[in-house]
Parts: C-alpha cells; structure tokens; sequence
C-alpha cells in the first residue's frame, strides 16, 4: 500500500509499505480522508516531536475493513473516526480523569503510524462510529472539532458574552461556529487574509478585524472599539508570537484566556505579570481533545457544524508531501488528503 512517510526532519515522501494487520483489540480501516493539520507541519520542520520513521495524519475517517478476535461493536463497513490520542489508563493524570496529559501518551501520526496512508490500524478503544451517509470527509474533521470543543469547554462561554478569536485557520473557524452555538452574542476574529474574514462571517462572527490594517488593540479592546475594554473570552488560534501577546491585551478585567493554537516548541512570548495579576485574568492552555471526541463526532453528524466551506482542497497521497512540506496558499483554510 501507500503511505505518506516523515523519515526524518525535513523529509517526507510517498512510499509503498506493507499492508498492516490487526491487532486482537484493533480495526484495520481504509482510509477515506485526513485532513493536513499545523502540526503535521511542525512535525516536518521538527518543531513538534514525534518518533521518525512515521506516516503523519491523525484527522482521519475510513471504512472498517478488518477487524482483530477481540472487537465488539464494530463491523466490516463501518464508517468511523478515530480519536488519536491513546492515553495509558494508568499513571496520575489519567485516574484523574485528565487524559490528555498522560504521562505515556502516544498519538496515532505522531507516534505511531496514521492517516496518510490507503490503510491504518488502531485501537477500538479510540474509534467512534459515523453515519453511513456522512461525507467521508467530514469525518476527518472529528478530531479538530474535538480540540476546539475542550477549548470552548475551558472558556465555559455564557449566552451573551463576548469572545474574540485570533487566528482565521480551520481552529479558528471551528471555534467561531462552537462560540455561537454557545449563546455568544459578540464574536469577534482577527485574521489577515480577506478570503477567511468573509468566510468567518458566514459562520457566525459578528465582525471582523484585518490586523494588517488596525491597531487590534485599539478596534478591539479600545474605548471606540468592537469590545470596548476587551473581552469576556478571548481564544488565540494561531500559534504566532504576536496573537500569544495580544490575547492578555484583547481580555477585559476578570476575563478568560484560553491558548489553542500550537506554536513552534521553543517559542517565547513576552507578558507583563503585573497585568494579569492586576486585572485577574485567568490564562488557560488548552491541550488536545479529553473526552471531547464522541461529541464532535455528534456535533459533525448533526449538520450543527458547517465543513464544506472549510475544505479549501482535496489532494492526492501522491500530492501530500509537497502540501505538508510547504506553507499553507494565501486564504487556505484546510487541506484534505483523499487516497484514490
């Protein structure tokens, strides 16, 4: 089969492996879709670690073909997606419910082999079923729903609050749709590209800033501005230095910090403590997708949640590399790698 491969920082290729097979307790699926995250990109440039020799991808959806002696709830055929972080079940965190800072935590796509491939194996533990009907990418988008939903989740948004998005990428977008559908009546996005700011619009954003064209501060948080001393929630979705320094800024007194974004591991942004000590805030990071997955999945299949829009193209294994090896095009929300 073919299978997109990180042999090491800095290079990836298309490659034919061999086919995997099951464990007891595994499904081999076929993948349909897998979206090319951020961090597929930060794994390439080694600014997010993992264990090379790797196949990358860990937004997946596929079909069941095969499944291990010990499955249940599962049938050849099934539509799934799958979630991919696989926690121990036994250190601290985990019998602490906080799954997500596992201390042996491995990711399919990370750690082990994932998406970008015609076929992956996981655990059952981490598959979650798909409507028949669903489009097959639009189970790809699970697990970047799912990361959002934690995020929203830690903001605990209340109907009529405001909340200011930076960042107009697909984590962005998604966390505009979820701010709504929370009851927020502001909602603000901060993003460069014209193409994304019209997009999030559509998508629920009560307005929209260029940073390239204004003070953010000052349109935002300023006494003329969109949010007059700043914001109940403020999400920062982008993983840049600048948005990292302008979410404590774009925050009211007592407001809520909440980071998404991943930036490049090594990366440094500067605070002033005294700041969010005198105006209480509460800086929040927001890490991966504990428990969240079954209900993006819902969310996903409900129709609640636009994905269309957000599919900027569809590539081939063949294309993979190159897309995930290069910087996103101008106004590119999402990129979908669909095997043939």
């Amino acid at each position: 089969m073919k299978a997109v491969r990180l042999e090491k920082v800095g290079s990836i290729a298309l490659r034919e492996v061999a086919k995997p097979v099951p464990g007891p307790d595994e499904l081999l699926v076929r993948i349909e879709a897998c979206g090319v995250c951020g961090t597929d990109r930060h794994l390439f440039h080694g600014e997010f670690p993992c264990r090379p020799p790797v196949t990358p991808g860990h937004e997946f959806s596929g079909i069941v073909e095969a499944i291990g002696t010990a499955v249940s709830g599962f049938a050849v055929g099934d539509r799934v997606t799958g979630d991919p972080n696989i926690a121990c079940g036994r250190c601290g965190h985990c019998h602490a419910g906080r799954v997500n800072l596992c201390s042996n935590l491995t990711a399919i796509g990370i750690h082990r082999d994932g998406g970008f491939a015609d076929y992956l194996v996981m655990p059952q533990k981490q598959a979650f079923v798909l409507p028949a009907d669903l489009k097959p990418t639009h189970g790809a988008f699970c697990e970047p729903l799912g990361c959002c939903l934690h995020g929203v989740d830690l903001a605990g948004i209340k109907p009529g609050s405001s909340v200011v998005v930076l960042g107009g990428g697909v984590i962005g977008l998604l966390t505009v749709q979820l701010a709504r559908l929370a009851g927020a009546t502001t909602i603000i996005l901060s993003t460069r590209q014209a193409s994304r700011r019209a997009l999030a619009r559509e998508l629920g954003a009560t307005a929209t800033v260029d940073p390239t064209a204004a003070d953010v501060i000052d349109a935002i948080a300023g006494p003329a501005g969109l949010a007059p001393g700043g914001a109940d929630v403020v999400f920062e979705c982008a993983g840049v230095r600048e948005t990292v320094e302008q979410s404590m800024r774009l925050a009211r007194a007592g407001g809520i910090v909440v980071i998404v974004g991943v930036t490049p591991q090594g990366m440094k942004a500067e605070f002033e403590p005294f700041d969010l000590l005198f105006r209480e805030l509460k800086v929040l990071g927001s890490f991966l997708n504990p428990y969240t997955h079954r209900r993006a999945a819902a969310l996903i299949a409900s129709g609640a949640i636009e994905i269309d829009r957000l599919i900027s193209r569809q590539v081939s294994l063949e294309e993979a590399p190159g897309v995930i090896a290069n910087p996103p095009a101008p106004g590119e929300v999402k990129v979908v790698v669909v095997p043939e």
